[in-house]
Order: structure tokens, then C-alpha cells, then sequence
């Protein structure tokens, strides 16, 4: 992505200089090596924030190419921590409007920061993986999505990404400091707005948030290639 000594060397650069050159670099990596092919923007047209995007997680690009294309939107990422913790992709991190949360945890921290973002009206994308897949296929959700979903009650919008696992791969060994752009045929397919399913009646809690996650998931699936659903086929 960006050599670990370069990275660094803006610590000592100020913020303004530093998100400058890092805007530009980014900005001209995907024009020379992305070919985006979005559609389903009309799907945004009639829908009021505040709203939750959900999408699949394939690079740590795909924030980058979604900022793009979503830049009228004016979203907020849920960003794992360990992100803004690496020299590297740190410089990625600030260039987008993010929110940290702990994967694997309890975060209750993160998660509560969340749902006040999305009740003070701002729009959050979520990657309810928690982790880029490394099959380049769909990979069972977590089960933080529902709860905030079920305590903000907002219009809730799939997005399908795929090709980002060729434009930014992940590295074999996961040092993300070794991570390159490479040229890549990127699609994204945003969907229409949907709602987190009701519970029903004599129905047990497990089922349940299985059922209402699952729901969720295939809306993204059903916007991408069959060869990227996974477990959501």
C-alpha cells in the first residue's frame, strides 16, 4: 500500500499536509488501477438519513472505493481498531469518517457509540463480517448488527463490492504493510432499503437472530456475483 517508513515519517508532518498527499495518492491509485461498474444509486434517491449500509468485506480497499462512489452520502465506517493502530493503513483510516470498534469483543463501548451516531443522524456502513473474508466469499455475520439495527429502528441499505480482493489483496502472511494496488474490475450494487424482520411469535431468541441475520446477509448476496455469496448462497 504505502512503504511502512514513508508512513511514518508523517507523524511528524502536519494533518493537513499528510491527508492531503494521502487523498491524492489513493485517489490516483484507483484511477489508474480501478474500473468501478456501480449501479442502484437511484435505490438512495427517496431515502432520508439516518440509515445503516451493510456490505460484504473483501479488502481493505473496499471503504476507499465506497467512499468514492457514496460521496454524497456522508457516511461514517465501523472501522476495527487495529486499522488506525497500523502506520500503514492509518493513512486509509483518514481519509474516510470512521468509528472504532473492537471485532470479537463485547465492545459495548463501540456499539453505544454507534447507535448515537445513527440517533444524532448520521449514516454508519457496517461490515457485519467484522473481518475481510479470505476466500473471497461471504463469511458467517456477527451479531452486532442486530442489536443495533433492533435499538435504532432506520431503513437499512445491502450493498454488494466485489473485486476488491484483486485491486488491494490481502497479503498471504496478513502483514498489511506489504498490501499493493493491482488492476481490478470492481463492481458495487447498492439495493433497495430494507427493514430487520419482525420476531414471531413463540419463536426462540437463537432462531431468531439467525433467521433476521441471515435475511440481512442474502440481501447483500443477492447483489453479487454467485461465486462471492459463501455462506449466503
Amino acid at each position: 500500500m504505502i512503504s511502512p517508513k514513508i508512513a511514518k515519517i508523517t507523524d511528524y508532518l502536519p494533518d493537513k499536509v499528510v491527508n492531503f498527499a494521502a487523498r491524492k495518492f489513493v485517489d490516483y491509485m484507483i484511477k489508474k488501477h480501478a474500473n468501478i461498474d456501480l449501479k442502484g444509486k437511484e435505490n438512495l434517491n427517496n431515502v432520508k438519513k439516518p440509515v445503516i449500509f451493510i456490505s460484504n468485506h473483501l479488502s481493505n480497499s473496499d471503504a476507499l472505493i465506497l467512499d468514492k462512489v457514496l460521496k454524497d452520502q456522508d457516511i461514517t465506517y465501523v472501522a476495527g481498531v487495529k486499522l488506525s493502530q497500523n502506520a500503514t493503513t492509518n493513512l486509509g483510516v483518514r481519509l474516510v469518517k470512521t468509528t472504532p470498534l473492537k471485532p470479537n469483543t463485547a465492545d459495548k463501548e463501540g456499539l453505544t457509540r454507534i447507535i448515537n451516531l445513527i440517533k444524532s443522524g448520521n449514516n454508519i456502513l457496517i461490515f457485519p463480517e467484522g473481518t475481510r473474508s479470505r476466500t473471497a466469499s461471504m463469511i458467517e455475520a456477527k451479531k452486532g448488527l442486530l442489536l443495533i439495527a433492533k435499538i435504532t429502528n432506520v431503513p437499512i441499505i445491502p450493498i454488494g463490492i466485489w473485486g476488491t480482493e484483486k485491486f488491494l489483496p490481502i497479503n498471504d502472511t496478513g502483514n498489511m504493510d506489504k498490501e499493493s494496488f493491482q488492476d481490478a474490475n470492481i463492481g458495487v450494487r447498492i439495493g433497495k432499503p430494507i427493514s430487520i424482520p419482525k420476531r414471531e411469535q413463540g419463536e426462540e431468541k437463537q432462531d431468531y437472530e439467525k433467521r433476521a441475520l441471515t435475511t440481512l446477509m442474502k440481501a447483500i448476496a443477492e447483489l453479487i456475483p454467485e461465486e462471492y455469496r459463501g455462506v449466503y448462497k
